[in-house]
């Protein structure tokens, strides 16, 4: 009977991670988009990705108290609530055309999203044994990336139409007649986000009445022998390293994520044949995530899995900064091999042996998730620096976006070092000395 209740709780969680990752990946559509319309740079556009995901940041521990407070089931529900009020604010956004409000909108999504994730991802973390974790949290990844290629098929299919022909047609319109295509072009958002918002806000009702089993984390943290009892979050430096390397991870994840459109598009690719680039990168992740059910624990341990993603996101990296045209292309997408199993193996090696601390810990994570706010508008601001200088030395425009767009791509090697740091000794970190817990 418990395994059928969690059974039906894992399909509940993964519509609610399939819905959030719908939300999250259409951010590489909005980015050209919102550099169209609102005419903007590189690092501007970026602030896309900044404005969702710098909420984590601000709401992770009020998400932390509300869990607390209302439980999980209410927690998720509220959530979806808050993420259908951001998705309203679309339709005026679109109707002034200003970047600020479109921000506002993805801003308070990202606060939903927020209270949705610190209720869900610890919740389906210890639904059942934490060896098994990263299998449940893979299977939530499948929901996850499905769902974000669509939503990037359907939304690079329903914002990215003709912003070829809208773009040639700026270069020699008069004032009046690219407000009025930007104006148009704007408009597109109007019916998509009307439908999202009602969905989102039909879904956050019908999950209070959804059959979720309550759960808890074990109250008994890890001791290790010498040491006393933990009484606060700062005793676990395992806990803070897990933070840093799933903020560096969620940095490169969304990187390779947001900017595979706008990248294709740099080095010459149209909108057409860039709008399917995102999915090539979640499709990765999603036979990843697919792989790592099936071998996690039973063949291959979270540990093994996370030091092999780290190496191979290390090596690919190296290989996109040395190539360029599909190739490049191709190897951005082949990321989302080396990220699938990252966030699903950093989850149940942070939380071991936190016991009682385990939803304070859970909010730090969350907060990590930040890391997609400050790590693609950091790669935007270097790509507008290395074309800056290509172009004083003679290079043209666009051959100096297209070098540029490639060679800052470099940003990437130190996040997956960090990632390999954790999967072969932070996690074993249980206090602040040189000795390694093992």
């Amino acid at each position: 009977m418990q395994e059928k209740k969690n059974t039906t709780a894992i399909i509940i969680i993964a519509s609610l991670f399939f819905i959030f990752g719908f939300v999250t990946w259409i951010n590489g559509a909005l980015i050209p988009f919102m550099k169209t319309i609102n005419e903007l740079t590189d690092a501007q556009s970026y602030l896309v990705a900044s404005a969702s995901y710098i909420s984590f940041v601000v709401m992770a521990l009020p998400a932390s108290y509300i869990l607390n407070k209302i439980g999980y089931k209410k927690s998720m529900s509220l959530g979806l609530i808050i993420m259908a009020v951001g998705a309203l604010i679309f339709i005026p956004a679109a109707s002034a055309r200003t970047y600020w409000i479109f921000l506002t909108g993805i801003f308070i999504q990202g606060v939903g999203m927020t209270i949705l994730q610190t209720a869900a991802n610890p919740y389906i973390t210890i639904l059942g044994p934490l060896e098994s974790g990263a299998k449940r949290i893979a299977i939530m990844g499948i929901a996850n990336k499905t769902a974000g290629a669509l939503g990037a098929l359907i939304f690079g299919a329903l914002l990215l139409s003709g912003i070829d022909e809208t773009k040639a047609k700026l270069s020699s319109a008069t004032i009046a007649e690219k407000n009025t295509l930007l104006d148009a072009m704007a408009d597109s958002v109007f019916i998509p986000y009307l439908i999202m918002a009602i969905v989102l806000f039909v879904l956050g009702v019908l999950i209070r009445k959804a059959p979720l089993p309550p759960v808890e984390a074990d109250t008994t943290e890890e001791i290790i022998p010498g040491t006393t009892a933990k009484t606060n979050i700062f005793q676990f430096p395992n806990l803070w390293l897990g933070v840093l390397a799933l903020f560096v991870y969620v940095g490169a994840e969304v990187l390779a994520g947001d900017t595979i459109i706008a990248y294709g598009i740099s080095l010459g690719f149209t909108g057409e044949e860039a709008k399917f680039f995102t999915t090539y990168t979640l499709m990765a992740m999603v036979a990843t995530y697919a792989v790592g059910v099936f071998l996690i624990p039973k063949y291959v341990q979270q540990k093994t899995a996370l030091i092999a993603s780290a190496i191979l996101g290390i090596v690919l990296s190296c290989c996109i900064i040395n190539t360029t045209g599909f190739i490049s292309i191709m190897l951005v997408a082949a990321l989302g091999i080396a990220n699938a199993l990252v966030w699903p193996a950093i989850w149940p090696l942070t939380l071991e042996g936190l016991g009682r601390f385990t939803k304070t810990a859970s909010a730090l994570l969350i907060m990590a998730i930040s890391g997609g706010a400050i790590i693609p508008p950091l790669y935007g601001r270097i790509v507008d620096a290395n074309k800056v200088h290509l172009i004083t030395n003679g290079i043209g425009e666009t051959e100096a976006l297209a070098a540029a767009s490639t060679s800052s791509y470099w940003i990437l090697i130190p996040c997956y070092t960090l990632i390999l740091f954790f999967a072969i000794w932070g996690h074993k970190m249980k206090k602040w000395t040189a000795t390694i817990s093992r």
